[in-house]
C-alpha cells in the first residue's frame, strides 16, 4: 500500500508540473479547459490541481484565466540566478587554466565586500582568508579595487566601520593614506597589492563597472612569481573585455 500511495503522489506531481508548463506557455493566461487540453488531463483532475496550485501560490486566477503566481516566479528567478552563477564559475575556471593563476570574483553590495566566487586548484591555491576579507578591504587588492570605485562618502563610511589596521609590515598605515592611494587609481587601471594582506603573496584586481554596482575580478600569485603579476592581470583584463555583457548581468548573483 505505501508503494501505491507513493506512485499516486508522483503521478499527481507530474500532472501538476504539466499544468504549470501549460500555464507558462500561455503568456496571456488561459482557462481551465484550455489548460486541461494542453496538459492532456481530464477536466476534473485539472480543476482539482489548479485549485491546489492557486492555493499554494504557484498560480493565480483572474477573471477565469490562470497565470503563473509569485511562488513559480521565485523559482524561475532562482533558476536564472543559478544559471548566471554557473556561467561565471565556468569563466573563472577557464581563466584559471588559461592564465595559470587562481581567479576571484567579488562585488561591493549593501556596504560589504563579498567574494562571490573563486576558481583555484591544488596546484594553484587561492589565498587563505586568515583575516576576514570584509574587515580588511584596505589590505587586499580586491578591497582596494572595490573601494576605488566608490564615491568619497561611501569610502569614508566603509572605513568608519572597518578602519585601517596593520596586518603585515607592508599594509597601508592609516585611513587617510589609503584614501590618498585610492584617489590615485585610474578608472580602469588594475589595482596591485604586494604582501599587504598575506606575506608571500601578491595580488592584482581588475575593476568591473556595471550600473551602480562595483565589482572586480582578481588574481593572486606567490611573491617569488611577482614578475608574472602584471602580464597575467592584463591577460585577464583582455579576457574580461570579451565577456563584459555577460559579467554585467551576472553582478546580480
Amino acid at each position: 500500500m505505501p508503494e501505491a500511495h507513493s506512485g499516486t503522489l508522483i503521478g499527481s506531481v507530474q500532472r501538476a508540473m504539466r499544468l504549470l508548463e501549460a500555464v507558462a506557455g500561455r503568456e496571456h493566461g488561459a482557462p481551465a479547459k484550455q489548460l486541461a487540453r494542453d496538459a492532456g488531463l481530464a477536466l476534473p483532475t485539472a480543476y482539482h490541481l489548479l485549485r491546489t496550485l492557486v492555493h499554494e501560490g504557484y498560480l493565480r486566477r483572474e477573471k477565469g484565466l490562470f497565470f503563473l503566481g509569485e511562488a513559480a516566479e521565485r523559482l524561475s528567478s532562482s533558476g536564472a540566478q543559478q544559471k548566471r552563477r554557473s556561467s561565471v564559475s565556468e569563466a573563472l575556471a577557464h581563466w584559471r587554466d588559461t592564465i595559470g593563476v587562481p581567479v576571484y570574483y567579488a562585488a561591493y553590495r549593501e556596504g560589504e565586500i563579498e567574494v562571490m566566487c573563486v576558481a583555484d586548484s591544488p596546484g594553484l591555491p587561492a589565498v587563505e582568508e586568515w583575516a576576514d576579507f570584509r574587515e580588511t578591504g584596505h589590505a587586499h587588492a580586491i578591497g582596494q579595487c572595490l573601494l576605488s570605485q566608490l564615491g568619497e562618502g561611501a569610502r569614508r563610511d566603509h572605513l568608519d566601520r572597518y578602519p585601517v589596521q596593520s596586518i603585515t609590515p607592508y599594509t597601508v598605515r592609516d585611513n587617510e593614506s589609503l584614501l590618498r592611494r585610492l584617489d590615485r587609481i585610474g578608472r580602469m587601471e588594475p589595482v596591485v597589492e604586494r604582501q599587504e594582506y598575506a606575506l608571500g603573496t601578491v595580488c592584482a584586481a581588475i575593476p568591473i563597472t556595471a550600473g551602480p554596482t562595483a565589482a572586480t575580478m582578481a588574481i593572486s600569485l606567490p611573491a617569488h612569481q611577482a614578475d608574472r603579476l602584471m602580464t597575467a592581470a592584463h591577460q585577464l583584463q583582455t579576457e574580461i573585455g570579451k565577456l563584459v555583457g555577460t559579467l554585467a548581468i551576472s553582478i546580480s548573483i
